[in-house]
């Protein structure tokens, strides 16, 4: 399981207010909350995004309410990995239960930039911006999340395991 894009990069404080504003809170399908994506702090992020792209964000990335549709929306918009030094521990889990790649690493956030092209292992936890050659290490999932992740989240997971649930 890998990602490879381009970066996004926000600053610190990233929350859900931001990532998806509270007015399109109406609806819980994921294409159109990707479509809200972002615009609040990053206006044309929806026009740019491609599928496997990266958001490189600063500390506290996810804070605010505990809104499941945040990371459903970052999610289903393309991005395939969100980088940031730590995270809203409820976004961290929503992040997790929905199937969105999330890894912790403050070096990266730091080292990377805007628009720059990196490819990331989750096998590893190595992160490598192609763009400036550097190469940063975060802690790869343990084994069970990487299974949630690859499974397309929480309900995927478990739907697998669980005969009654196919």
């Amino acid at each position: 399981m890998n990602a490879s894009g381009k970066v996004f990069k926000y600053g610190a404080n990233v929350d859900t207010d931001v990532i998806i504003p509270a007015r399109y809170l109406n609806t819980a399908d994921p294409s159109e909350l990707a479509k809200h994506c972002m615009e609040d702090i990053d206006a044309t992020f929806v026009d740019r995004v491609s599928v496997g792209d990266i958001i490189v964000g600063g500390p506290n990335f996810g804070c605010g309410s505990s809104r499941e549709h945040a990371p459903v929306a970052i999610k289903h918009s393309g991005i395939s990995c969100v980088i940031a030094p730590s995270f809203a521990r409820i976004f961290y889990r929503n992040a997790i239960n929905m199937g969105l790649a999330i890894l912790e690493c403050a070096e990266a956030a730091e080292g990377i930039e805007d628009k720059d092209r990196v490819e990331v292992d989750f096998s590893t936890g190595v992160i490598h911006d192609l763009t400036n050659g550097k190469q940063f290490t975060a802690k790869p999932f343990p084994d069970f999340i990487r299974k949630i992740i690859e499974a397309d989240g929480l309900v995927g997971y478990i739907s697998g395991k669980i005969p009654e649930c196919k």
